[in-house]
């Protein structure tokens, strides 16, 4: 679950992390009010939406993004006339960044914040490495940018650190890290301390995402965050009342709402084959097996759906419905495989659903596993115009090509072909493929296999010739 700034600051609050007043509004004459209650010679106006990149984005007046309002989504104003002159052209439009992607979102809310006088910009986050299954600490000196090209640009200037998240960052992690970035022996303290309360709020709160862009040094040598963006383990938040509270439903995609209130993951993704799978492995695999067997369809999963290993008939309904409800799907293809989860009640819910919404889109079934026959039998008998599938491949083939019919018969263009991605399976490089049933290779990769042999040891011979021949040169120039 991600949270806007201001609310990243409340928590930066409560676990002694320096910020700047502010004050969070909704409409014009909040803004005005809080830059005079503000007192400073100098405010920052703030759209508070679910994307990096706020200050260099670009604001409309539209959802189209046809009619440009300006740039810049973060604005620094005098007085509290501008600031409700910069409230009047940011509320209610929508903002699009770097990290919105072809769309935008809607401003509903802008943070007003004390100006300040910088000397320094950092850059500082906390990530949760699970390779590492510990928290990372990620500093750099090139504060304010976007750490991405930093990173492409100048990987020595971004440094890296794990901690123990038993004992939290250490004293010596983060003193080390600022000398590192250049801070001067009067600044060192202050941003140890900061560091060290960030660490704790990334700790205490279950985050596994805490980013202050910038995190800048004052002209007193104080340590402050600049910025706020925050994110947590959704399994975690039922310890976390408070936060998540904070859930902004206006930010978050609706059918993934609806899909976590009943106890399901779901994720949209920018594809045009439904998918309903019972666990996350699957799910997983059956996206993957979308993408390699519907590349030559322009196939590609529209959608993350885990019903789960225990869903009921109803759950299954509500994320058919889900399906269903977006205008990019295509295809749907149902991948059971019945353990806890039994196909005959996949059936039921399948049907349900299709009754109370109806069925205008291809549907394919696989179903394996406990109670297949009697979930079979369901569909046939539904008189459902149902493409059965045989195994994972097949039902992605035939996904894939009932999407391409659908498309053609609603008089659009074919989905451009996709490049071919590389085969699922792994096999170690120089060792002979076997088929199913234990046999050997076919000739002809034995004979692929010895003309390549032959390559590689022809390429080696003349490599040590033409070294053989260097050093005989050399040594007749050393006798003479």
């Amino acid at each position: 679950m991600k949270i806007h700034e201001y609310q990243g600051k409340q928590l930066f609050r409560q676990h002694g992390v320096p910020v700047l007043q502010g004050v969070a509004c909704t409409t014009v004459e909040q803004v005005e009010a809080a830059a005079i209650q503000l007192g400073s010679p100098v405010v920052v106006v703030k759209s508070q939406i679910h994307a990096g990149g706020r200050g260099k984005g670009t604001v409309y007046a539209d959802e189209a993004m046809h009619h440009k309002v300006m740039d810049g989504g973060v604005k620094v104003v005098k007085g509290a006339s501008a600031a409700k002159e910069a409230a009047g052209k940011l509320l209610g439009n929508y903002l699009q960044t770097i990290q919105t992607g072809d769309g935008c979102k809607q401003v509903k809310t802008l943070y007003v914040e004390d100006g300040c006088q910088i000397a320094k910009e950092l850059y500082f986050s906390i990530l949760l490495d699970r390779a590492a299954a510990a928290p990372v600490l990620i500093v750099s000196s090139e504060g304010g940018m976007d750490i991405e090209e930093v990173a492409h640009s100048h990987p020595e200037k971004i440094l890296k650190a794990h901690f123990d998240p038993h004992f939290g960052l250490g004293a010596w992690q983060a003193r080390r890290f600022g000398f590192e970035i250049g801070l001067t022996p009067a600044q060192i303290p202050a941003f140890v301390k900061t560091a060290q309360a960030l660490a704790k709020c990334f700790i205490e709160t279950d985050a596994d995402m805490l980013e202050v862009n910038p995190l800048v040094v004052t002209t007193k040598d104080e340590v402050v965050a600049l910025d706020s963006k925050m994110s947590f383990d959704d399994n975690a938040l039922f310890r976390h009342p408070d936060i998540a509270a904070m859930l902004d439903p206006n930010e978050e995609d609706a059918a993934e709402l609806e899909a976590k209130s009943h106890d399901m993951a779901f994720v949209k993704l920018g594809g045009n084959i439904g998918c309903m799978v019972n666990g996350a492995g699957l799910a997983m695999a059956t996206m993957d097996a979308i993408a390699q067997y519907g590349a030559a369809q322009g196939a590609f999963p529209a959608n993350f759906l885990d019903v789960g290993g225990g869903a009921t008939a109803e759950k299954v309904t509500t994320a058919f419905k889900i399906i269903l409800k977006d205008a990019s799907v295509e295809a749907i293809l149902v991948n059971i495989f019945g353990g806890i989860m039994k196909c005959d009640t996949i059936a039921t819910g399948v049907l349900t659903a299709v009754k109370e919404v109806g069925l205008d889109r291809p549907l394919v079934v696989r179903l394996e596993g406990t109670n297949v026959k009697e979930g079979k039998k369901l569909i046939a008998e539904s008189g459902l115009t149902v493409i059965a599938a045989d195994d994972l491949k097949d039902g992605c083939v035939k996904a894939a090509k009932a999407a391409a019919e659908y498309r053609a018969s609603k008089g659009l263009a074919p989905r451009a072909a996709l490049p071919t991605p590389a085969a699922i399976a792994y096999i170690p490089k120089g060792k002979a493929k076997k088929a199913a049933k234990g046999k050997t290779v076919k000739k002809a990769d034995k004979k692929a296999m010895k003309k390549a042999g032959k390559k590689a040891a022809k390429k080696a011979a003349k490599k040590e010739a033409k070294q053989a021949k260097i050093a005989k040169k050399a040594k007749k120039a050393k006798q003479r």
